[in-house]
């Protein structure tokens, strides 16, 4: 890397893994990177632990090994984990009705909807028909009530449709008509906290310091912005533009501090990776898993293929979604174990986990790309780990 790329790269990497400080290093060089950190945990251990670049896009600020950032949608395996945690717990039973932790949602047909649907962005609901504000997003209660109310776009059940924004407040009201709590309350309590994770859904202000500045890639101009915009359906425009939302958005003191279970954690790469690492089998309290093996596994059960309703155009294959998770498939979105799973997030973060492998990997950056999903960041980095001989099944 040169000088006005990046500092250098901080940290460590086991020597079996350097082709993945190899990929980390040509990220800056080749692919723009700005500031970012990936930690691989391997049967436990951190093998890969590294990070360098600027928190700003003016560089005055190194990242640093504590530095936080918003990783977006990979946020959903967080969310995802605190209703896993109570179906593992009998508190939950995901093939219940919604409606029967959370009777208002019964409301527009929606009383034999399953939990599951809610997990596998197959409730219908992917975005609101009512304008919504961003003031809006930040009021839970308003934003819950509506979606309770509201009718779903298509069929629930017959095919996924991403829920980029909902999908936190369908299955965080879920957790928090049974626990009392939030989905960022649930999880610091019952997993962050005593595992000392560094993960936040809802940067708290003492941590405010330590967040990185996310930055868009260059824009189109904005007659060409308006035009793309124009030109997406009224299903896609609910689910992904309403309200709008991006770095500027995001790198306020509002979005930081807000309940945004889909798309408002902010972590560490080592973060991440640990989280992540739950659902390979990895992360024990008192003596036993955080989560079960049979919890666990179900995380990965497939809900059916499909060419998702929302981000199929920008796919030339399809895709599968467990409960709350991608799985990786025959396409290989997280390296070459078909039973792999994780989840990107908007602009190009992603956790991953590979319970065969006893692997995780946890990716994050502040600048953003424009890739929907698999961005050529994480690809060369999946693929540095699996080449350093990670087993792949």
């Amino acid at each position: 890397m040169t000088e006005q790329d990046t500092s250098e790269v901080h940290g460590y990497c086991d020597p079996r893994f350097e082709e993945v400080r190899g990929a980390f290093v040509e990220n800056f060089r080749e692919r723009g990177e700005l500031g970012a950190a990936v930690t691989v945990l391997f049967h436990g251990e951190p093998v890969v632990d590294l990070w360098a670049g600027w928190t700003d896009p003016a560089r005055s600020r190194p990242w640093e090994r504590d530095t936080l950032v918003n990783v977006w949608s990979t946020t959903k395996g967080a969310t995802a984990l605190c209703a896993h945690l109570l179906a593992d717990r009998g508190l939950l039973d995901l093939d219940a009705p919604v409606a029967a932790y959370w009777p208002e949602f019964a409301a527009a047909g929606k009383a034999d909807i399953p939990v599951r649907h809610l997990l596998s962005h197959r409730a219908g609901l992917a975005g609101l028909r009512e304008p919504h504000t961003l003031a809006d997003l930040y009021d839970w209660e308003k934003t819950t009530a509506r979606l309770a109310a509201t009718e779903p776009w298509w069929e629930p059940g017959t095919r996924s449709g991403y829920h980029a924004l909902t999908y936190g407040f369908l299955v965080g009201e879920v957790v928090r008509r049974i626990t009392g709590q939030l989905p960022s309350a649930f999880l610091a309590e019952e997993v962050t906290g005593p595992l000392g994770i560094d993960f936040f859904i809802g940067l708290p202000e003492k941590e405010a310091e330590r967040a990185a500045e996310l930055v868009h890639p260059a824009p189109a101009p904005d007659s060409e912005q308006g035009a793309a915009l124009r030109r997406l359906p009224p299903l896609a425009l609910a689910a992904l533009a309403n309200p709008p939302t991006g770095a500027a958005e995001a790198n306020t003191p509002e979005w930081r501090a807000a309940e945004i279970p889909a798309a408002g954690g902010h972590g560490t790469a080592r973060g991440v990776a640990a989280l992540y690492g739950i659902f390979a089998g990895r992360g024990r309290l008192n003596g036993r898993q955080v989560l079960s093996a049979r919890a666990a596994e179900r995380v990965r059960e497939g809900q059916g293929s499909c060419r998702d309703l929302i981000l199929g155009a920008g796919f030339d294959h399809d895709t599968e979604l467990g409960l709350g998770l991608w799985l990786s498939g025959a396409n290989g979105s997280y390296g070459p174990n078909p039973r792999a799973f994780g989840h990107d997030g908007f602009g190009g973060s992603f956790g991953l986990a590979d319970p065969e492998a006893e692997l995780s990997i946890g990716y994050v950056m502040n600048r953003m790309g424009t890739h929907i999903a698999d961005d050529p960041r994480k690809t060369a980095l999946i693929d540095a780990v699996y080449r350093s001989g990670v087993p792949s099944a």
